[in-house]
């Protein structure tokens, strides 16, 4: 077990409390409009699970996991249905969702790694289909209590992206924390849509 995986395991409680209440209203705005009546979302590394629970309440089809034993088992209770567990990398469905959604998870992979779970997240993805992310906003790569955090900022996004070719980005911007208690942290956003070639 990596030591942001064992912070989860120690703290599942504490981060389920701190986030499954907290608004997003303002990314959901963003987002869901793109996405046809009912689409399939996979909430990729979906923690305390409350994004789910609100694309459950709009009418999507979501398909949850998290790499965290513990995050899962209190999501599933939360949202009401199963949540798999397992690393990015082993989502093995082909051109099966409409979007994907990666709230503040991809933040736990070393920048090195983030060109090919793009890349495979991506593979998820129907032709047309949208690819959600957030990372907290900044430069550095470095541990806190043990959990892995990348930042990003615009340069690194266009780092990132001339390496995903099946991917373009459509919007960037910065949010702030819904944590009333980190009112003032920023959040990049970024939102890609998965492109469909000529011959498609």
């Amino acid at each position: 077990m990596n030591s942001t995986l064992a912070y989860y395991a120690d703290h599942a409680q504490d981060f389920f409390d701190n986030t499954h209440g907290k608004e997003m209203t303002e990314i959901y705005e963003r987002f869901l409009p793109l996405l046809p009546v009912g689409a399939a979302i996979l909430d990729a590394g979906c923690g305390s699970g409350r994004d789910t629970r609100y694309f459950l309440s709009q009418g999507f089809m979501v398909d949850a996991f998290d790499a965290s034993d513990e995050m899962a088992t209190l999501a599933s209770e939360f949202i009401g249905q199963p949540v798999a567990v397992h690393a990015f990398c082993d989502v093995d469905k082909y051109e099966n969702y409409h979007a994907v959604w990666a709230a503040a998870s991809l933040l736990h992979l070393p920048f090195s790694e983030l060109p090919d779970t793009f890349q495979h997240l991506a593979g998820t993805l129907k032709k047309g289909g949208y690819f959600y992310a957030s990372f907290k906003y900044g430069r550095e790569e470095y541990l806190k209590e043990g959990r892995h955090f990348t930042q990003m900022d615009h340069r690194k996004v266009d780092k990132l992206f001339a390496q995903l070719p099946s991917l373009s980005i459509q919007s960037v911007w910065l949010s702030d924390d819904v944590r009333q208690e980190r009112k003032g942290e920023k959040w990049l956003n970024l939102l890609a849509k998965k492109e469909s070639r000529d011959n498609d």
